[in-house]
């Protein structure tokens, strides 16, 4: 007997509308921070809770469509011999972008949350390429096209030097026809594995493919090439002609348009939902998708606006990827760091060390994710990886965890189990369901100020006491298991 995995959020694609019984608030301007983009700083949270919850999503989905892409470089588009005429090894500039990335997704919100989200989609790795004007140029068509139209984006995508490199595209001629691209291309692209295509599809694409071979210098632009081109009919999907590059775009689109959606649909909907699928819910964003012609903006306004969306049971049902661990908490924080502390290669670092080292995905079919970022090694991992950073922001400004508490608690509050709880659950995706951690997390935050100040009413955040207090629950917080949890 085989079972399925069934979504228990049952919640429509209606959008959502605070209500009394389901009101908007700090937990919800949360969860939509953390799944849009890298977090909120609490200026960011306070000024949600004055909006309308469609009306915000609209503007920040309006801002990812008209962000310009990071400026290029001035290595951007260099060659190889400019590369070597430089003493630095093109490693160091390849470093040097991804803490762009890094610095992008804590400026950032939707548009760079995409953007981490596409560079796992359609894969490169930027060892195999080597050269960092490709991972730049990959870096911004990722940028161009986040929210854009996918068809368009998937023409793109697939002429860029990083991808003609990454899967063979530019060995790909017609005395030496290469598949790599063409099954990617259909099993990790657009339509998933065994889904709507044969072999002889893919050996036919491959032959559509080929003529992209052509490049004059090292690390220069790879252009077309007729003369290695496979100038015969080919037959794809069913349709025969002499098909070339556009062309397979075209027909994959026109013939197999509904496996695309429900394939793109149902990666949005683990990505930014649950990763357990609500198969009705997938249906109708994909009808959305068609109905737009592969736009994607409308897909993610209807989901995310959605009761679905902010639906309970889409709390806390992700596990964090390196990246959020690191990058949403201290957005969150809003903490200042030393400015010789260089927090960005920190960040990056920690990427690689926990498993996502940012635009070098695992391999091909890119990082799956959920369980797999956890293991008895990557969480103590990150447990002190965390933790540093919060030390490193006390030893550089006590001050900054007093405030970051009086941003999240009610001013004038003095009740201390109402503060500490409070502060655990602004770090958390919802409330904890065993009371055991909020008791621990209080006896830690009370930490040696005598019993008496708080029974009486005299204790506050002012106190000389409160920074250390925030401090101590933090690195207590970031150890319990929920704390892993978007």
């Amino acid at each position: 007997m085989t079972t399925t995995n069934t979504s228990c959020n049952v919640a429509s694609l209606n959008v959502y509308s605070p209500t009394d019984s389901n009101p908007w608030n700090r937990q919800k301007v949360n969860h939509l921070y953390r799944r849009l983009g890298f977090g909120a700083t609490p200026e960011m949270v306070n000024n949600a809770l004055t909006q309308n919850p469609s009306t915000l999503i609209d503007t920040l989905i309006d801002e990812a469509l008209n962000l310009n892409p990071t400026p290029a470089p001035e290595w951007g588009y260099w060659i190889k011999d400019d590369f070597d005429a430089r003493p630095e090894n093109p490693f160091e500039y390849r470093r040097d972008w991804k803490n762009q990335m890094v610095a992008d997704m804590f400026q950032n919100n939707l548009r760079d949350r995409l953007t981490l989200f596409w560079s796992n989609h359609f894969v490169t790795e930027d060892n195999v390429y080597g050269s960092p004007a490709y991972m730049f140029q990959y870096y911004n068509l990722l940028q161009l096209h986040s929210l854009g139209n996918f068809k368009e984006f998937t023409t793109d995508i697939g002429l860029s030097s990083a991808m003609l490199i990454y899967l063979n595209g530019y060995e790909n001629t017609k005395n030496r026809p290469n598949e790599n691209y063409g099954r990617e291309l259909y099993e990790l692209f657009t339509l998933g594995v065994n889904n709507g295509y044969t072999q002889n599809d893919i050996v036919e694409t491959s032959r559509a493919l080929t003529g992209w071979n052509e490049r004059e210098v090292r690390w220069g632009p790879i252009t077309f090439d007729a003369n290695k081109f496979d100038n015969e009919d080919k037959t794809i999907f069913g349709q025969m002609g002499n098909w070339d590059y556009n062309d397979v775009i075209n027909i994959l689109f026109e013939q197999r348009s509904q496996q695309i959606a429900s394939f793109i649909c149902t990666k949005f909907y683990r990505y930014f939902i649950s990763p357990v699928i609500n198969e009705d819910v997938v249906n109708q964003l994909s009808q959305t998708f068609l109905d737009n012609n592969f736009e994607i903006a409308p897909v993610l306004r209807q989901l995310f606006k959605s009761e679905h969306f902010f639906d309970e049971k889409s709390l806390g049902v992700h596990i964090k990827s390196p990246v959020d661990v690191q990058i949403s908490f201290f957005k969150d924080l809003n903490f200042e760091l030393p400015t010789d502390f260089e927090f960005n290669n920190k960040i990056r670092g920690g990427c690689q060390e926990l498993g996502q080292e940012l635009l070098k995905p695992v391999d091909v079919a890119g990082w799956q994710g959920d369980k797999d970022w956890i293991d008895s090694s990557t969480l103590t991992t990150r447990w002190d990886r965390v933790g540093w950073y919060v030390w490193r922001a006390w030893r550089h400004n006590e001050e900054q965890f007093r405030t970051i508490a009086k941003s999240i608690v009610e001013e004038g509050s003095n009740d201390v189990e109402l503060i500490s709880r409070a502060i655990m659950d602004n770090f958390l995706s919802k409330e904890l369901i065993s009371v055991t951690e909020y008791s621990q997390g209080l006896e830690i935050f009370k930490d040696q100020v005598p019993e008496n100040y708080f029974e009486d009413g005299t204790w506050n955040l002012d106190w000389d006491t409160a920074p250390k207090q925030v401090y101590s629950l933090l690195q207590f917080l970031i150890k319990i298991p929920e704390f892993q949890l978007k």
